[in-house]
């Protein structure tokens, strides 16, 4: 098997994880409550949505490819990659979310991309 697709599972569901949980807060649109014992019960009762739930068990799985991926390659080489996570984000949560793109966001992509470039290459 490729020991890069350790790397792309880990990507994949730790941007599953972060767009699902988004996406769901946001069609529920509830306000976060102020006490801190209504924060709490409102949190523990949207783990269970299984939407919610889904980006947890996203972000275990991330962790479990992650694990597989550092048996495969020095943290140096492969920790780079996860800074495509917010490339990712950025382009799934304009299509998808309705997130706002901005030339600033862009040209930090740009940069992150450049970063990532350099240090695996070099």
């Amino acid at each position: 098997m490729n020991p890069y697709l350790y790397i792309f599972g880990t990507l994949f569901f730790t941007v599953y994880g972060q767009i699902i949980l988004k996406w769901r807060l946001s069609s529920l649109k509830v306000e976060l409550p102020e006490s801190i014992m209504d924060k709490i019960i409102y949190l523990v009762k949207l783990v269970f949505d299984p939407f919610v739930f889904s980006g947890f068990v996203a972000a275990f799985i991330a962790s479990l490819f992650w694990m597989a991926a550092m048996t495969k390659f020095e943290i140096t080489k492969a920790y780079p990659f996860m800074s495509l996570a917010p490339a990712l984000v950025f382009v799934i949560g304009m299509l998808f979310l309705g997130e706002q793109f901005t030339t600033g966001k862009l040209i930090g992509l740009v940069f992150i991309m450049i970063g990532i470039w350099i240090t695996v290459k070099f």
